[in-house]
């Protein structure tokens, strides 16, 4: 069976209005979270972009989010990593900065793992955080 991959949107000379260019420093992914993110956009059909928030919630006072957006919103940061377009809303981006997300496809244990260097406690699923 072969696997349909989602050509990812490439990097534009002109941001969307209100649109600022970040890098990596901000949050990265690494190859595996980029391959697994770009077979999820194909398949789910939501947007071309991901978007990596933080809410209030989870064991540990503050919860990852990815979802799917189709656009860019006014005052959102855009990385390009590992061939995929990760929107950042300005508040998330404090307590992102610095974060790699991995992808592990093992049975338990597996999905997307967040390395937060802000982080100063994480719960044992790694999905929430303090600071």
């Amino acid at each position: 069976m072969s696997e349909t991959v989602a050509t990812p949107v490439a990097p534009a000379a002109a941001l969307p209005e209100g649109v600022r260019a970040g890098n990596e420093n901000l949050v990265r992914l690494t190859e595996a979270a980029g391959k697994k993110v770009r077979a999820l956009i194909a398949r789910e059909q939501k947007g071309d972009y991901l978007r990596a928030a933080i809410s209030g919630g989870g064991c540990n006072g503050l919860s990852y989010k990815l979802r799917f957006a189709p656009e860019p919103r006014r005052g959102d940061i855009l990385v390009h990593t590992a061939g995929i377009p990760v929107l950042v809303d300005p508040k998330t981006a404090l307590y992102l900065k610095g974060t790699v997300i991995d992808y592990s496809s093992q049975l338990i244990a597996g999905g997307f793992k967040f390395t937060n260097p802000n982080a100063k406690a994480s719960c044992s699923c790694g999905e929430s955080f303090s600071v």
